[in-house]
């Protein structure tokens, strides 16, 4: 198990763009830079909003809402998770092994 994390800490992933790509589905990729409240409002909130803001605007703009309203959300979303800072490693709580690891 060790091995494997090292394996995975020695690799240079550029976070910010993994976390933009995930914004696909909107708040993954906060959860991802460990923005756990923001990431949950999104998934949730902001996404039924961004639904509900759709709905309400498609028929006033004979069909144009519907493919800008989501487009600006998605890329607004996406540019805040790539923007962010990453939290990842600042929660000792959900890195055990670390704390294990230091010990010995």
């Amino acid at each position: 198990m060790n091995k494997r994390i090292e394996k995975y800490e020695s690799l240079d992933l550029d976070r910010n763009k993994i976390a933009a790509i995930l914004s696909i589905i909107p708040g993954l990729g906060h959860l991802y830079k460990h923005h756990y409240l923001q990431g949950t409002v999104i998934l949730t909130l902001g996404n039924m909003l961004m639904i509900l803001v759709t709905a309400l605007l498609t028929p006033a703009t004979f069909g144009v809402a519907a493919l800008m309203v989501p487009a600006i959300y998605l890329a607004g979303v996406g540019f805040n998770a790539y923007d962010i800072p990453d939290w990842h490693g600042r929660h000792d709580y959900l890195h055990p092994w670390k704390k294990h690891r230091e010990a010995h």
